[in-house]
């Protein structure tokens, strides 16, 4: 049984100026003013409407992040209506097959130490369902059978492609403090990972939620970027 980390990664990122002056042209197309476009107008244009929150401008450009975590974050992303998800599948992937080692993958509780009581009997919990998991499949259950008894906490992989202004709805309520440790383990980073790549869209979020960035750092538990 192998135990990791949380982590995430772009899949699909235009470029910041692309994607600025992109906004800006469907922007000023509600008042015929493209030819008022110029090198700087860009920036003041989006920072008026992102302080004004006229948020419908930002869902003409899409980003896509691959995120590694459990699947008890993934039940809840998956919530969010106005995303696209490719989740790994338990029905297919037979974690009993070499190509996975034999073996299920789960994530770290990063909120319990590894001397603490808790996560000794989490561990040995994980444990139990790699047990039963594999047992199943060698009595001959298939994948889809065989997944009943594994863990919320079960490594998975999920594609999750959303526009400009729903990856904004989702950092304010996936990074609030009353979101999942877990979410937020994943969410917190991601947000200053789109912050430094698109610093004018996000920059806002970033300072609203910058110490429980600062916080998550400080606990060495902030989702890595693979």
């Amino acid at each position: 049984m192998k135990v990791i980390d949380p982590s995430f990664s772009f899949m699909h990122l235009p470029d910041g100026e692309f994607i600025l002056q992109h906004l800006e042209l469907a922007a000023r197309t509600c008042y015929k003013s493209e030819d008022k476009a110029s090198p700087d107008s860009a920036r003041k244009l989006l920072s008026r409407i992102v302080r004004l929150g006229h948020d419908s401008v930002l869902e003409h450009i899409s980003v896509t992040v691959r995120i590694v975590c459990d699947r008890g974050v993934t039940h809840e992303l998956v919530r969010h209506r106005l995303c696209s998800f490719s989740q790994e599948s338990t029905r297919y992937a037979n974690y009993a097959q070499d190509k996975f080692g034999s073996e299920i993958t789960v994530i770290r509780p990063f909120f319990w130490a590894a001397d603490d009581a808790r996560y000794a009997l989490w561990l040995s919990a994980m444990q139990a369902c790699e047990d039963a998991y594999l047992r199943l499949v060698d009595a001959g259950a298939t994948a889809q059978e065989a997944r009943s008894v594994l863990p919320n906490s079960l490594k998975t992989e999920i594609v999750t492609t959303a526009n400009i202004r729903e990856w904004r709805h989702i950092f304010k309520l996936r990074c609030d403090k009353a979101a999942h440790p877990q979410m937020r383990q994943v969410m917190l980073p991601m947000l200053a990972a789109f912050a430094q790549r698109i610093p004018l869209l996000y920059d806002d979020l970033v300072e609203r939620f910058a110490d429980s960035i600062r916080e998550m750092n400080d606990q060495g538990a902030a989702a890595s970027v693979f």
